[in-house]
């Protein structure tokens, strides 16, 4: 099973090099889920000094919150424009891209209604041992895409083939790979492997019974409104980083094949009640923040819901000309 904790494998690489996920709080991992949380539909700019204040009150020095955006300017998330003394940044057109589909993703998870049909996709492929690149990008793409390893070379999802996932083999992997669509014969616990073993369920219901653990005391502040300020930015920037791991390791796998209670919705409504409950007051500390540091009010500071993510919020708005506004 992959590690909950990879940034890159929940928003995949597509001509932009997203941070990796670090032990404890990544500066990295924060700008990204910053700027994404409150910059993704507008492209808006944010003056440099408004990350590192933002940052700090998560903890991360002035300095240390400088090379951040510096790193993330080259590896392509981040570009900048300067005016004079004072620099802004804001998300490239390819992180908004791949931010937005992870976003979707995320959103997504536990709405699909759909009866499954009882037919699994099986992906089969061979790459020799020194093709190590390859063989890691085949499978990074094949996780990202809701399949997981029921044995050495042999991948497996209850999803039908996308379009998109049939492009990318063709491009990634092209005469090394074998894709089917079959019902499971059942030969016995005794002989047989299910498919569904190729994920570890028990596994994934800890992940999520931690989640609803840990942000259910919240919710009540929440609903009163006593969250405010950096407070409120902090709470949704963390429910975001901590929830976004779990749609990864439960890439919907139908409910017929699951234990009954699974705790997939109970943890879906209770991001969204957090994440959404405390976009008010985390959108109006951001652009008081930002405010600090720029001549005009920064209208185009925007939280989003996760409905927007769902509806795609980038692209939702016109991105704006420049950073000075």
């Amino acid at each position: 099973m992959t590690s909950p904790y990879d940034i890159e494998e929940i928003f995949p690489d597509d001509g932009v090099r997203l941070p990796r996920r670090q032990t404890g709080n990544s500066p990295q991992g924060l700008t990204v889920t910053l700027m994404a949380d409150y910059t993704l539909g507008s492209r808006a700019w944010l003056p440099s000094a408004a990350i590192v204040a933002l940052l700090a009150e998560a903890g991360v020095s002035h300095a240390g919150a400088r090379a951040t955006t510096s790193r993330l300017a080259r590896r392509g998330v981040l570009e900048g424009s300067r005016q004079g003394r004072n620099s802004s940044y804001r998300l490239t057109a390819a992180a908004v891209h791949n931010l937005a589909a992870g976003g979707r993703s995320i959103a997504a998870a536990a709405v699909d209604t759909t009866t499954w049909d009882g037919w699994w996709t099986l992906v089969a492929f061979s790459l020799p041992q020194e093709d190590a690149t390859r063989r890691r990008e085949l499978r990074g793409l094949l996780r990202w895409l809701g399949h997981a390893p029921l044995y050495d070379g042999l991948w497996v999802s209850p999803h039908d083939l996308t379009g998109k996932l049939r492009a990318q083999l063709a491009e990634l992997a092209p005469g090394t790979t074998t894709v089917f669509r079959a019902r499971h014969v059942d030969l016995g616990a005794a002989v047989g492997r299910h498919p569904l073993d190729a994920w570890d369920t028990k596994a994934i219901a800890r992940h999520y019974d931690d989640f609803i653990r840990r942000w259910s005391p919240l919710l009540p502040d929440v609903r009163a409104a006593r969250i405010t300020g950096a407070e409120a930015v902090r709470a949704r920037t963390e429910v975001m980083d901590t929830y976004r791991r779990l749609p990864i390791l439960d890439p919907r796998l139908p409910l017929d094949l699951l234990p009954p209670g699974w705790p997939r919705e109970p943890a879906r409504d209770l991001f969204a009640a957090v994440y959404d409950g405390l976009a008010g007051p985390a959108q109006e500390h951001v652009r008081a923040v930002a405010g600090r540091f720029t001549t005009d009010p920064p209208t185009d500071v925007r939280a989003h819901t996760v409905a927007d993510l769902l509806a795609g919020v980038a692209g939702a708005a016109e991105p704006v000309t420049g950073p000075g506004r």
